[in-house]
């Protein structure tokens, strides 16, 4: 059993997770909500993320400025954000992309903690299989004899150790979000 390559397979979901709770609106817009809507630039040739195209400003709470380094292709970052289907409705000013987000109500911020939560539970299941699927293998070592029951038990209580840190390190990066979320 490779500990450092379970707890490598843990961080992988650990960081999917925290990079996917980031995509989710608080009360203050961040580049995060756009950085990675992939757009199809230069006529099609290319598909790319916004980050990778252009500059992204949060100059106040409810605005994001989109500030593309080639200003060719402005039309087609607005194509991709629309295509997106986020419900954000970007326009063009001059060389950039304004986007504006009303200020969250009650019910929306509700909402978007119960997508939170969706989304806390989706990567405390992928730790849970990656557990599982580890049990299991050291199961089977075990019954082909090729380690001993205080060695089985040992390894499982390492890994259900990992298994729980890691959980604790989604809550809490849940957690926080949530704070910001309820934060008027």
């Amino acid at each position: 059993m490779d500990i450092n390559s379970i707890s490598s397979k843990f961080q992988k979901v650990l960081d999917v997770v925290v990079s996917d709770i980031a995509s989710v609106r608080t009360g203050r817009v961040a580049p995060s909500l756009v950085e990675n809507i992939v757009c199809p630039a230069y006529g099609g040739t290319q598909n790319l993320r916004i980050l990778e195209l252009a500059s992204i400003t949060a100059p106040d709470p409810y605005t994001l400025v989109i500030s593309p380094w080639d200003k060719s292709i402005i039309g087609d970052i607005k194509k991709g954000i629309l295509e997106a289907n986020l419900g954000m409705n970007p326009s063009i000013d001059g060389e950039v992309l304004r986007i504006s987000f009303p200020p969250l109500t009650t019910e929306d911020r509700e909402k978007y903690v119960k997508i939170l939560s969706q989304k806390i539970e989706s990567g405390r299941v992928m730790i849970r299989q990656i557990r599982g699927e580890e049990m299991h293998n050291i199961k089977k070592k075990f019954e082909a004899k090729e380690i001993t029951e205080d060695e089985r038990a040992e390894q499982e209580k390492k890994i259900q150790e990992l298994t729980d840190g890691f959980i604790a390190k989604i809550e809490e990066a849940g957690e926080k979000k949530k704070q910001d979320l309820m934060k008027i």
